[in-house]
C-alpha cells in the first residue's frame, strides 16, 4: 500500500517561501487585482458565450478531449469547477481589457516600431581566428567552398553543426548590436564580411530578410506587449504589503494592496 503523505496549506506556503517564489505569486495576485479594478471602471463584462469559447480553447490547449480528462486535470491542479470557471473568466477579462486599452493604438505603434518586427534568417559560424575567417569569406565569394562545408568543418557543437549553423528566424533584438547593423543592411542571399566581437569572429550567411505585415497574429502580439508594459507600470506604482501566518503569528492571512 502506498505511504500516505499529507500536505497542508502551511506546507505549501512554506515551500513557496523557501523556493523564493512568493514575490512572483504576490505580483500575480496584484496583477489580477489591477485587471479586475480597471475592467470594472471600464464597464467590461464577460458573457457566457465568451466563457464557453475560452473554456473550450483552454481544454484544447491542455488536450482535455474527454470529460474524464478534464476532471483529472482539475484534480491535479486542485481546482473545483467553480474555480476553473473563475480561471477562464480572468483570462477573458484580461484579453478584453487589453483590447479595450490598446487596440486603437496598434497601427501607430507598429509604424513607429516597424524595424523591431523585421526578421532575418541566418546561418553563422564563430571562429577564433580573423585571418581564417577572412580566408573562408573570400573562398565563399569565389565559390571555392560552401557555407554548409564551413559549418561542418568548424562548428564544434553537434546539433548546430548538423543544422549547418542555422539560427532560425530572429528579430533585430536577438542579435548583438554590431551584428544586427550588418545583417539588416544586407541584400540576401549574402555572405557578410567577418565581424569581430569579444566572443569571436562571426561569419554569417544572410539567407532572407522578412518585412513585417500587420496581420492578426502580429496585432495580438503588439496588444499583448503594450498591455504587459502597462501592467508592469501599474504594479511599480503600488505598495504591496503581504502578511503570512508565520510573519503575523496568526491564523488569518491578509493581503493588502495600497496605492502608493
Amino acid at each position: 500500500m502506498p505511504k500516505l503523505v499529507t500536505i497542508s496549506g502551511e506546507d505549501i506556503i512554506r515551500s513557496l517561501k523557501l523556493s523564493c517564489q512568493v514575490p512572483g505569486v504576490v505580483e500575480a495576485i496584484a496583477t489580477q487585482k489591477v485587471i479586475a479594478e480597471a475592467a470594472q471602471e471600464a464597464g467590461i463584462q464577460v458573457s457566457p458565450e465568451e466563457l464557453q469559447l475560452e473554456g473550450d480553447s483552454l481544454r484544447l490547449d491542455q488536450k482535455l478531449v474527454k470529460a474524464k480528462d478534464t476532471w483529472t486535470w482539475l484534480k491535479k491542479h486542485h481546482l473545483s469547477l467553480d474555480e476553473f470557471e473563475e480561471l477562464v473568466h480572468d483570462k477573458v477579462l484580461s484579453k478584453k481589457l487589453a483590447n479595450h486599452l490598446f487596440s486603437a493604438h496598434v497601427e501607430q505603434f507598429f509604424y513607429e516600431h516597424q524595424l523591431d518586427y523585421v526578421t532575418a534568417i541566418t546561418y553563422e559560424v564563430v571562429l577564433d581566428d580573423r585571418d581564417l575567417a577572412l580566408e573562408l569569406f573570400y573562398a565563399l565569394q569565389e565559390e571555392e567552398i560552401s557555407f554548409p562545408e564551413i559549418a561542418r568543418l568548424y562548428i564544434q557543437e553537434p546539433e548546430l553543426r548538423r543544422s549547418r549553423g542555422y539560427k532560425g528566424l530572429q528579430h533585430r533584438k536577438d542579435f548583438r548590436p554590431e551584428i544586427a547593423a550588418a545583417v539588416f543592411a544586407a541584400t540576401p542571399p549574402q555572405i557578410l564580411k567577418p565581424i569581430t566581437t569579444n566572443l569571436g569572429v562571426y561569419l554569417i550567411w544572410v539567407e532572407e530578410i522578412i518585412q513585417p505585415q500587420l496581420d492578426e497574429q502580429l496585432r495580438e502580439k503588439i496588444i499583448t506587449e503594450l498591455f504587459s508594459d502597462w501592467l508592469k507600470q501599474q504594479i511599480e506604482c503600488m505598495q504591496i504589503v503581504t502578511q503570512l501566518d508565520s510573519d503575523a503569528n496568526s491564523a488569518t492571512q491578509e493581503k493588502v494592496l495600497k496605492q502608493a
